[in-house]
């Protein structure tokens, strides 16, 4: 399995029914992509507190690498991402990714 893990400091006029909106795109997608397992999604509610301006953000598990590389295609992904990117603070620099391997 690949968890896909994004995590988005959104531009400060960006609202939660926004956020809301692009994350239920996200969700359309899933329907679309064959070999995803699970995506879940929100804002951070970490004790913690050391999320510095990533409050948002969301995971994706598919089933392998051949699923990521479908979705990452995909031209709604594309569309979702460039969306992302509008709302985040300095543009793809509010976005971070990682890509992990998980073992069965």
């Amino acid at each position: 399995m690949i968890r896909h893990i994004v995590l988005i400091k959104f531009n400060p006029e960006v609202t939660e029914e926004t956020v809301a909106e692009l994350f239920q795109e996200l969700r359309e997608i899933e329907k679309q992509v064959s070999g995803i397992r699970d995506i879940t999604s929100g804002r951070s509610e970490s004790p913690e507190k050391i999320e510095r301006g990533y409050m948002h953000g969301f995971v994706v598990d598919f089933d392998d690498w051949d699923a990521l590389e479908r979705y990452q295609i995909h031209p709604d992904h594309k569309a979702l991402g460039a969306k992302l990117v509008a709302n985040a603070v300095g543009g793809i620099d509010g976005i971070l990714v990682l890509d992990i391997p998980v073992p069965a």
